[in-house]
């Protein structure tokens, strides 16, 4: 981390590892796990076992959470929640090859793009911000990637 953020409260990293595994309904019945959370990184995990279609592949709404997710995730590990809010601008999911295993997505925002959103946003009531993830299975093969445009607003 720069000087211009704190450091890392682990309290309120446990909270919101909470919140996005809990505090929205399709997703906590889905079972997503946030499994690693930090100031510019997440890891999740979308589970097989209770999202499978008719074809014996992952459905595409739970690979569409899974992508959708690390957005909100790097969103309250990064950013001050009092000041932001984040937003969903779009978000392009391409399936490159079936998935029927659990599926894991890892996220970054380097320290520098970080602050670079942060002081856009402050600036000018809002900065948009890409990431583009590879969803992978439990063998580490790529089933699908993603690019979501996201948007952090003044409060």
């Amino acid at each position: 981390m720069d000087a211009n953020h704190s450091p890392v409260n682990t309290t309120a990293l446990e909270a919101a590892k909470r919140l996005l595994e809990q505090g929205i309904a399709f997703v906590k019945n889905a079972g997503l796990i946030v499994e690693h959370l930090q100031p510019g990184e997440v890891r999740c995990l979308m589970p097989f076992k209770g999202n499978g279609n008719h074809i014996g592949t992952l459905y595409a709404g739970a690979l569409f959470t899974v992508a959708e997710i690390p957005g909100g995730a790097l969103f309250l590990s990064s950013f001050d929640t009092a000041r932001f809010f984040p937003v969903v601008k779009a978000l392009n999911l391409k399936f490159v090859k079936p998935a029927k295993s659990d599926v894991r997505v890892t996220a970054r925002l380097s320290a520098t793009e970080i602050s670079r959103i942060e002081q856009e946003a402050t600036q000018n009531g809002k900065a948009e911000f890409t990431l583009s993830l590879e969803l992978k299975d439990a063998e580490g093969v790529v089933v699908a990637i993603s690019e979501g445009l996201y948007q952090l607003r003044r409060v």
